[in-house]
Parts: C-alpha cells; structure tokens; sequence
C-alpha cells in the first residue's frame, strides 16, 4: 500500500527546490520566504549572501485580526512592506517555496506590491 502523506510531503519539497533553486537574495534584492501553515502566515526577508534574516513578520504581530486568511495575508504584506521600505529597500525576490502562487499567498504577494515593493 502507498504512502499517501509521504508522497505528498516529497512532492512539496521537490517543488519547493525547484523554486529555491531560481531564486537567490542579496542585500541589495532580499529574498521574500513565505510559510505558510494552516492557521498562520509568516514572512522573513532573506540575505542569502551573509545567510542572515533582516526583516521577520507573521500574522501573530497583527493586533485585532479580521477577516478571513486571505484579507490577513494582505494586511500582513502590507506590515512587511513597510518594514522592508524602512529599511530603504525597494526591490526584493518573492520565494513562495512549494506553495501555490494562489489564495494567501497570492494575496501577500498583493499586499507587498500595494506597500510599494517591486518583485
């Protein structure tokens, strides 16, 4: 009998390398890593260069979260891109790792782009 779980979870990670392997930040155009959970969301900004994260977001840092998964994911990108902007960085790398670019991630994205980051 086969794996069912097992074979879903390599499938993500093979997805999840193929995506890596495009995508490289540097200070100058950080990479945007995004995990995704069943209930939460969160967001590092990546210098891949110095293997280090400058910026950390997730949905806990919200206060009086309303709205669905998607409307949280906006607002999230929206708090990410003002922290990046902050830092006087205007252009970064978007890594969705194995996630589908749809729903709340889609809408980070979004929200990112709303709060004036170029990707």
């Amino acid at each position: 009998m086969r794996n069912y779980n097992k074979e879903k979870n390599q499938r993500k990670i093979r997805r999840a390398n193929r995506v890596r392997a495009k995508v490289f930040g540097t200070a100058g155009r950080p990479r945007v890593s995004v995990k995704r959970s069943l209930r939460h969301l969160h967001v590092q900004v990546i210098d891949d260069e110095k293997s280090n994260t400058i910026i950390a977001a997730s949905d806990m840092e919200l206060k009086g979260k309303k709205g669905n998964g998607v409307a949280i994911a906006k607002q999230i990108g929206l708090l990410v891109a003002k922290k990046v902007l902050d830092k006087k960085i205007k252009q970064v790398v978007f890594d969705r790792k194995g996630f589908k670019y749809h729903g709340r991630v889609k809408a980070l994205a979004d929200g990112m782009r709303e709060g004036g980051l170029e990707f």
